[in-house]
């Protein structure tokens, strides 16, 4: 009888759920995945998935986005031999506007300049404000817009509990707090308030809570929470196949199923940890909101979600090893892309396990970039 391969998963967002999904059909892997399910930005997300057309510089992000959205279409073939993926992650195209036609002009450059290299982008429209409330009567806005037909809408919290559904029947899910990481005679040690695991590798994918994970190691972390709300609206619309929309500012709207429609999502930067949902932000998404899609002032706010996002201090994602420690992989900093970026740096931490080479091997040492020794004291 073979000896499995121990691996340990400290956190169930969108990465450690994604990095444990392709790990849990290994028959030689003995997994075990830790969450306590409280403040992660997966669980509380709902996004869009339409890179392509971010104005981001940093075109190392831009490949990582890029091929993150790619992914999307072999994530959920290989989800959807295990679990119903039609309320997860449905492509129904994306509306975009901007404050002027000339900006606008400007995004429709790059449409067709990154189409080349990206067909996911699918077919590319602009649309007059008369078009728009045609083709989508629910739109009540009468500004241009540009329309991308590769757009995706994609239900975050829905993503990670399937996931975690699916891992609890196998019993490769603690949901438990991990309160101290150490190491032992070569192995990784992973304490949690019920009990202490010993594990050959471990993944941390515990966004902004890797700072306190890895302060056992005396190490440091360049991460800060942000964070994140958005409201659910419970409305009459047809909304399945609606496409999802970028008005100008944060409060993007994604209609989802059976009428309901998301909104979101705020960037707070000095709220820590709080994960207390505040009202007036919440009724200002809803009333932004409405200036794209008018119904929306006839419902009220059904519910709401809260989480923290990871951000680094040059707001750039990082994944891989840590100098001087073997079998540890790390992942931070993903921000408001966690959604699209998430899957594919989960599925690339499971090949590097596995000795793979990967589109993303100059990421493999970037981790020592945002975490250093603690000085002297800190």
């Amino acid at each position: 009888m073979s000896i499995k391969r121990k691996i340990g998963i400290i956190g169930g967002g969108i990465v450690g759920s994604t990095a444990a999904f392709y790990l849990s059909n290994d028959p030689e892997v003995e997994l075990l995945l830790f969450d306590d399910g409280k403040g992660q930005a997966s669980s509380a997300a709902a996004g869009i998935i339409s890179p392509w057309l971010s104005q981001r510089r940093n075109k190392e992000w831009y490949f990582l986005a890029r091929e993150g959205a790619k992914f999307y279409s072999d994530y959920m073939s290989d989800l959807a031999k295990y679990l119903d993926t039609k309320k997860i992650y449905k492509k129904t195209g994306t509306l975009l506007y901007k404050k002027t036609p000339k900006l606008l002009d400007k995004l429709e450059k790059i449409a067709y300049d990154r189409r080349k290299e990206a067909p996911e982008i699918g077919e590319i429209e602009r649309l007059s404000g008369k078009d728009i409330q045609e083709q989508f009567p629910f739109v009540t806005s009468d500004e241009d817009a540009l329309f991308i037909t590769g757009g995706a809408k994609i239900d975050g919290e829905n993503l990670v509990k399937n996931i975690h559904h699916l891992l609890k029947e196998k019993k490769q899910l603690k949901q438990t707090r991990v309160t101290n990481l150490s190491i032992s005679d070569d192995k990784w040690v992973i304490t949690t308030d019920e009990d202490s695991v010993v594990v050959d590798d471990v993944i941390i994918a515990a966004g902004a809570w890797l700072p306190r994970l890895l302060e056992s190691l005396n190490l440091s972390v360049d991460i800060r929470p942000q964070k994140g709300q958005l409201i659910e609206i419970q409305t009459d619309i047809e909304t399945t196949d609606l496409p999802v929309i970028m008005p100008v500012g944060e409060s993007d709207i994604i209609p989802f199923y059976n009428g309901k429609i998301l909104v979101g999502a705020t960037h707070e930067n000095d709220e820590g940890f709080d994960l207390t949902p505040e009202n007036k932000l919440l009724n200002q998404l809803k009333e932004i909101a409405t200036q794209t899609v008018g119904q929306l002032a006839d419902y009220g706010i059904d519910s709401y979600r809260v989480g923290t996002r990871a951000y680094t201090s040059d707001f750039l994602p990082f994944f891989g090893e840590v100098e001087n420690l073997s079998n540890l992989l790390v992942a931070s900093g993903l921000g408001s892309s966690g959604l699209t970026t998430g899957p594919i740096i989960g599925k690339t931490m499971v090949d590097w396990l596995y000795n793979k080479k990967t589109l993303f091997e100059s990421y493999k040492h970037q981790p020592n970039h945002y975490i250093q020794p603690k000085m002297k004291g800190e």
